[in-house]
């Protein structure tokens, strides 16, 4: 098995899967970020959470921008017919939102002008 840790990317969510079970002790969340390093030709690259970690897309939408530290991984499978085939993965470590979707509504509230209700500023300590 190969196995590269901490390997960094940015980019846009583009699709986010439902978790799938896969076993008894086994689940997974595959989700797909499009990164614009060439807005010409975009890439968009399948991710996977796996275990606990699929739990992290739940607060994400599509569109929103994210930074991803993944590993990259792959194994050789061996069909019943003997034929040999190779699989990649990139499993993510850690998952974090660089910037909202436009319509995410991530802004701040407006501040209030004035005091709050009940404010007594009449003591003269200066602090």
């Amino acid at each position: 098995m190969l196995r590269l840790m901490g390997i960094n990317v940015s980019g846009k969510l583009h699709t986010i899967f439902e978790t799938k079970q896969i076993t008894d002790r086994f689940q997974k969340r595959e989700f797909v970020v499009e990164m614009a390093d060439n807005p010409k030709y975009p890439q968009v690259v399948m991710f996977q959470l796996t275990g606990d970690r699929c739990g992290q897309l739940d607060d994400f939408k599509v569109d929103d921008e994210v930074r991803i530290e993944f590993s990259l991984r792959g194994r050789e499978w061996t069909s019943p017919q003997g034929e040999v085939k190779y699989f990649n993965s990139l499993d993510v470590w850690s998952l974090e939102l660089t910037g909202g979707s436009p319509d995410r509504g991530d802004e701040e509230p407006p501040l209030p002008d004035g005091p709050p209700p009940g404010f007594d500023d009449s003591d003269d300590i200066p602090f």
